[in-house]
């Protein structure tokens, strides 16, 4: 075989290989995609937060001592159910009852000291006066020198007195804080409730609340009437909550059972540590919800664990698409007063002036797919509100995530067989 045989010959094998390859190609990219498709239909969406954490008691006090000394008496046992006024325990009174006895006997001794500084005046005047009515009788019996000194002694006997005056005043108070101080010895409690925490035993040392809080607290007592459950919400979702919302509340220790519930507080300030703002600023803002619980056994315990699942909306009969059919395609050019429509999850920067838009891809009656922006209202626990873009009925395609997130204008899809072993996509 010649040389210009071979070159013709390798020359139509490899048009040949081309040709095989560029008709593959084409009937690779005709090829269906498997995709769920659903209708657009109209429902019934309850929009809500979830969010959890810790049943509390809406009324609780935490007693300490105003003075230090040993517990000698106590009364009462975590559990037990107290009423307002009853007593709880005893410190040693000892001390206390010392002071009282030597401030009343310093008061005593101030009242006689005060007795006795009035007895000298009362002499004082009426040896002044004698003298002075003799001096007016007979100038010659009594100097003037003699007169001004008894004038002088009766200045300072009422100058004495006065200051035993203040003395028996001084100790007058001095009285009431020691018997301050012994009725401190003796704690009962301040409120009707449960005794929920008792830190101490007879014969243990309590010491000064003023001195270190939580090691100086004895006991707690709590109103159980009324619960609470206090949860953390993150910043991107409180804005949707408002005071008197209903909310669903699951306990850990009722796992059975779902309370009702209601918003009663929104903190204004997020729950945020300050070692852990200077440590990471990119650190998720919570606020605080409170929720008051209806309805809950009397076995309900203080921090219980519970997950609160409040509703912030409701619509009746409205076009909703499933969540995972929403999907976001990028580089659209901003118009004048638009803004991106998120999904509330972070996306990396783009160029400034360029938007993602949300839309679903419609299926048309040739199986071919059109993406569709659409507009959204409120979020279901599976599905979205349609505010606009879609028509009750119109195909949509609604799973699975990898294909929604891989599928372009044109795309040829078919329906893919429902797996009762895989409900979700």
């Amino acid at each position: 075989m010649s040389k210009k045989t071979k070159w013709s010959v390798a020359g139509a094998a490899l048009i040949a290989i081309t040709a095989i390859i560029v008709l593959t190609a084409m009937r690779s990219g005709n090829k269906a995609t498997n995709v769920r498709i659903e209708p657009v239909q109209k429902r019934d969406l309850i929009a809500s937060v979830t969010a959890s954490g810790n049943v509390t008691p809406r009324t609780k006090v935490d007693l300490s001592s105003d003075i230090t000394g040993k517990i000698v008496r106590l009364d009462v046992k975590e559990g037990q159910m107290v009423s307002k006024g009853q007593f709880l325990l005893q410190i040693d009174p000892q001390e206390a009852q010392a002071n009282v006895q030597r401030a009343e006997a310093a008061l005593s001794a101030a009242k006689a000291a005060t007795a006795q500084a009035k007895a000298s005046l009362l002499q004082a005047q009426k040896s002044y006066e004698r003298s002075l009515e003799i001096k007016k009788a007979n100038a010659q019996l009594i100097s003037d020198e003699q007169l001004e000194q008894l004038r002088t002694t009766v200045d300072v006997d009422q100058a004495t007195l006065e200051a035993q005056q203040h003395l028996v005043d001084q100790n007058f108070a001095q009285l009431a804080q020691v018997k301050s101080a012994l009725g401190k010895t003796t704690i009962y409690a301040p409120m009707a409730g449960r005794v929920t925490r008792l830190n101490v035993e007879g014969g243990e040392t309590a010491i000064m609340g003023t001195l270190n809080k939580d090691a100086a607290t004895l006991l707690t007592i709590s109103d159980m009437s009324v619960l609470e459950t206090k949860v953390k919400v993150d910043e991107t979702d409180v804005a949707r909550i408002q005071v008197g919302d209903s909310a669903m509340v699951q306990i850990d220790a009722f796992p059975d059972t779902t309370f009702r519930g209601r918003v009663t507080k929104i903190s204004n300030s997020a729950v945020k540590s300050a070692t852990a703002t200077q440590a990471n600023g990119d650190q998720a803002v919570d606020y605080e919800v409170t929720i008051q619980l209806l309805d809950v056994p009397p076995e309900t315990r203080p921090d219980f664990s519970a997950t609160a699942k409040i509703v912030t909306d409701s619509r009746h009969n409205v076009l909703s698409i499933p969540i995972i059919a929403l999907t976001v395609r990028e580089n659209e050019t901003l118009q004048s007063g638009d803004t991106a429509i998120g999904l509330g999850k972070p996306k990396p920067k783009k160029e400034v002036g360029k938007k993602d838009v949300e839309g679903v891809f419609v299926v048309g009656s040739d199986g071919k797919v059109t993406f569709r922006q659409v507009r959204r209202g409120i979020t279901g626990e599976k599905h979205f509100e349609v505010l606009s873009g879609l028509k009750e009925g119109e195909r949509i395609v609604a799973g699975t995530y990898q294909a929604i997130r891989e599928l372009k204008d044109g795309a040829l899809v078919k329906e893919q067989k429902a797996d009762p072993k895989k409900p979700g996509a």
